[in-house]
């Protein structure tokens, strides 16, 4: 799953992110003095704290919730229930990334050991290391499962109005339901062979739909919205989103780790069914192939093998096609937004946000 959205550098942005912090610190401050009121585990409450307030995060599910808000209400900045719910996104964000790291068997996320190697290695002084891996791993799940739970406690009680809460139930349970079918979709489908329409397919069920669309779907709905203006912000989320996942694609293979804060072997030791692929797949040569069905997937992949990948994505027009797709998709979302009668602050807001998305910030 993707980070690489930035907020916007906009005075508004500023402020709500602010305001989601503060949300999500009081929320987690809490809970550890709950747990310790309680006799319960403190180190699970502080392990969460510390992954969704200490190591980063740029908040750009609650910022899009906030700006979608923003749109529908004619502006100002959004009520203190609206933050929360949009808090809650950051929280079901949470336990996507830890659960996904895991699966993955990723080493690092923002540029720090992954919960699941960090409690590995806590827990692991009297453990064999195939034993410290399992206890890191079983405790990350359970990590990751409280930070789902926490996202509904959240929500529920933010303090919004009975209407409000039961309009955007089925909006937060269509975004879960969606990006587990397209995680499932993900690891089930590897292998040097990937489809283009499967990858695309893959991107919009696990990351574009709850990293833009339904985001800004909530955000709106709470605002009361109409169905022209939730119309609006879809054809804006849907081919931001697809962008969104397509530079993944790119990061997740040439991108710098001091950057992206994670490692570039991932998605070709589990052979992901990324666009990227897909398209050289397509179009290498016999030989091409060969290297690609032998190396993409492989457990113990080694720099010069990604290597060999790298040259062949781009010798294969792989990567500039990729290039090409985000550049139209970024154009297309920008249309749609212009198109759309939102307030003109709102506008530069989620302009900022795709041109950053996209790499043209």
């Amino acid at each position: 799953m993707n980070e690489v959205l930035a907020t916007s550098s906009s005075q508004g942005t500023a402020a709500s992110g602010g305001k989601v912090d503060a949300c999500l610190s009081d929320f987690l401050a809490s809970k550890i003095l709950d747990a310790e009121e309680r006799c319960l585990s403190v180190e699970v409450t502080q392990a969460l704290r510390d992954f969704v307030c200490v190591s980063g995060g740029r908040r750009v599910r609650p910022e899009l919730c906030v700006a979608a808000w923003s749109a529908a209400a004619g502006g100002g900045p959004a009520p203190a229930p609206v933050v929360r719910a949009a808090a809650s996104l950051e929280l079901f964000h949470a336990f996507a990334l830890i659960h996904d790291d895991f699966m993955d068997r990723s080493a690092t996320r923002r540029g720090r050991p992954a919960l699941h190697r960090l409690l590995a290695d806590r827990h692991g002084a009297a453990r064999s290391a195939a034993d410290a891996g399992h206890v890191g791993a079983s405790a990350a799940i359970l990590t990751g499962n409280l930070a789902l739970a926490w996202s509904d406690d959240l929500l529920h009680t933010a303090g919004l109005a009975p209407d409000q809460l039961l309009r955007v139930l089925p909006l937060i349970a269509g975004m879960r339901e969606r990006v587990l079918h397209g995680q499932y979709l993900d690891i089930t489908a590897t292998g040097p062979v990937p489809e283009i329409n499967t990858a695309l397919h893959v991107a919009r069920c696990k990351t574009g739909s709850y990293t833009c669309e339904h985001p800004l779907q909530v955000g709106a709905t709470l605002a009361g919205a109409s169905g022209d203006l939730l119309e609006a912000l879809s054809a804006f989320a849907r081919p931001l989103g697809e962008a969104f996942q397509l530079c993944d694609d790119l990061l997740g293979v040439f991108g710098d780790p001091a950057a992206t804060g994670k490692p570039v072997l991932d998605d070709l030791r589990e052979g992901r069914h990324t666009v990227l692929l897909a398209l050289a797949w397509q179009r290498a040569t016999p030989g091409e192939r060969g290297v690609l069905r032998a190396v993409v997937g492989k457990s113990d992949i080694t720099e010069e093998d990604a290597l060999r990948v790298r040259e062949i994505l781009t010798a294969t027009g792989a990567r500039y096609e990729v290039g090409r797709m985000i550049a139209n998709r970024r154009r297309e979302a920008l249309d749609a937004l212009r198109s759309a009668r939102l307030p003109a602050d709102v506008v530069t807001r989620l302009a900022r946000i795709a041109d950053v998305a996209t790499g043209f910030a």
